[in-house]
């Protein structure tokens, strides 16, 4: 790690606002550096692992509320973890008294010495960057390695620690994670698209974009942003960055940059012939947008076109993303729990032809789901859970979808699906919907769907 940047903040009296595992991260990373914190988690410490960890290493631990006079003791930055809302009253105080309010991230970017590769987006961005981690470790030569973190799992901190100048790091970033960032700048930035998301946390669509934007807003000439060039209102921003413009299409042709070309199939890189969709495994034309973004990475990389082909070839995708689940009695199981919004949804039901029962339904965040009505062609049932279930028995109607089952969770959509399927159906867990009223997290949810058709399969066949 960078021992100026290690210097400069053991200068600051530092709050961590916030444990969990990104938490977590920023008190062991700095704590290793012999930067001792104060730390506020609202959960009691008697219930409390990682603040008792945390105080047994040395820091000064409050929990069990947000005492907001404790910031006139001093302190020259909060860092807090990306899910707490910025209404949250320690974020407010401090902002009013003029303390930078920052995440993980921010840290991370001061810290590290390998080049970072940021990737982001409304959708697809997991998937992106799991695709150019695995194409960059195919790459590896001795001696250098690469890293992947952030939003995708490992807190980027602890990939920081662990990279050294020589290496590369890929990580994935939300658009929580770059609204708390001053001075983050990648090497490689990467914007897979932007569609209304999250607006419940950043309160406008300005503002969200205004977070995702942040991940180029201190690049230089010597930096390269990656942008679909598809969405007008990503092209409009474009002036505002000062990094070199790589365009992605899947639409039109491009002198610079990567495209698809529909008439012949191929993927390009500045008018060069990479590999073709023969060579892509994973289906649907969001896919072949991930896998323009991770080419034109991998070609800024110079990274030979036999081993992208070779990758891309064997890549058949992410955990909770239109994954493949299992067969029961001519029944297909989908689980597609990472898409928390709309448009993720619209990417999932456009990538089938037969008959779907399609499982829906979670947090309510306002979202207005009637932009889901062009893509219910092939939706005979719906199975809904969650907060939000009287919006979509709403959209249903309008869809003139007339079978319509309320469950009590996921676990039970499935019975209930499975009751009501024909061979040949396809089961579809697409919520549009955020996890946070009934699991923890997507992953969660997903692997309930998982754990439940694994038992719905061994209850039939027994």
């Amino acid at each position: 790690m960078k021992k100026q940047a290690i210097s400069n903040l053991a200068q600051e009296k530092i709050l961590v606002l916030g444990l969990a595992v990104t938490g977590m991260s920023v008190v062991k990373c700095l704590n290793q550096q012999g930067i001792k914190l104060t730390i506020n988690d609202i959960t009691p410490i008697d219930e409390n692992e990682a603040a008792q960890m945390a105080k047994a290493a040395g820091n000064r631990v409050i929990t069990g509320d947000h005492p907001v006079e404790i910031l006139a003791d001093g302190y020259t930055l909060l860092v807090k973890n990306p899910g707490i809302p910025y209404s949250n009253p320690m974020v407010v105080e401090a902002l009013r008294l003029g303390i930078p309010v920052v995440t993980d991230v921010e840290l991370a970017g001061r810290l590290s010495q390998a080049p970072l590769i940021a990737i982001t987006g409304s959708n697809g961005k997991t998937t992106t960057t799991t695709m150019t981690s695995q194409i960059l470790r195919a790459a590896d030569q001795p001696g250098h390695k690469s890293f992947v973190g952030g939003n995708i799992g490992i807190p980027l901190l602890e990939v920081v620690t662990q990279a050294g100048d020589g290496d590369r790091i890929v990580c994935e970033l939300s658009s929580f994670q770059l609204k708390g960032t001053q001075e983050f700048k990648p090497h490689i930035a990467a914007i897979t698209n932007i569609f209304p998301a999250h607006l419940d946390y950043h309160g406008s669509i300005e503002d969200y974009i205004n977070s995702k934007w942040q991940i180029t807003s201190n690049q230089t000439a010597e930096d390269y942003l990656i942008v679909n060039a598809d969405q007008d209102d990503l092209v409009q921003l474009l002036p505002t960055s000062q990094a070199q413009i790589i365009p992605f299409s899947r639409k039109i042709k491009l002198d610079q940059g990567a495209y698809y070309d529909e008439a012949n199939q191929g993927f390009y890189f500045n008018s060069e012939l990479v590999m073709t969709k023969a060579d892509l495994a994973l289906p649907g034309g969001h896919n072949i947008e991930n896998a323009l973004v991770a080419i034109a990475i991998a070609k800024l990389l110079d990274i030979d076109n036999v081993i992208i082909k070779t990758v891309l070839s064997q890549f058949h995708g992410v955990a909770h993303r239109l994954q493949f689940v299992d067969q029961i009695n001519q029944r297909l199981f989908y689980n597609d729990s990472k898409a928390t919004n709309n448009e993720a949804t619209i990417t999932a039901l456009s990538s089938f032809n037969q008959d779907l029962i399609w499982l829906a339904g979670g947090l309510d965040r306002g979202s207005k789901l009637d932009v889901l009505l062009p893509y219910l062609d092939h939706v005979q049932t719906m199975v809904v859970f969650g907060e939000n279930q009287a919006d979509f028995i709403a959209l249903a109607s309008q869809a003139g979808i007339n079978q319509v089952i309320q469950a009590r969770d996921v676990a039970q959509a499935v019975g209930l699906a499975y009751q009501i399927s024909q061979a040949g159906d396809a089961i579809l867990l697409s919520p549009a919907s955020a996890s946070w009223d009934q699991y923890p997290n997507f992953e969660v949810r997903g692997q309930v769907f998982i754990d439940a058709v694994n038992q719905l399969k061994e209850e039939i066949e027994s």
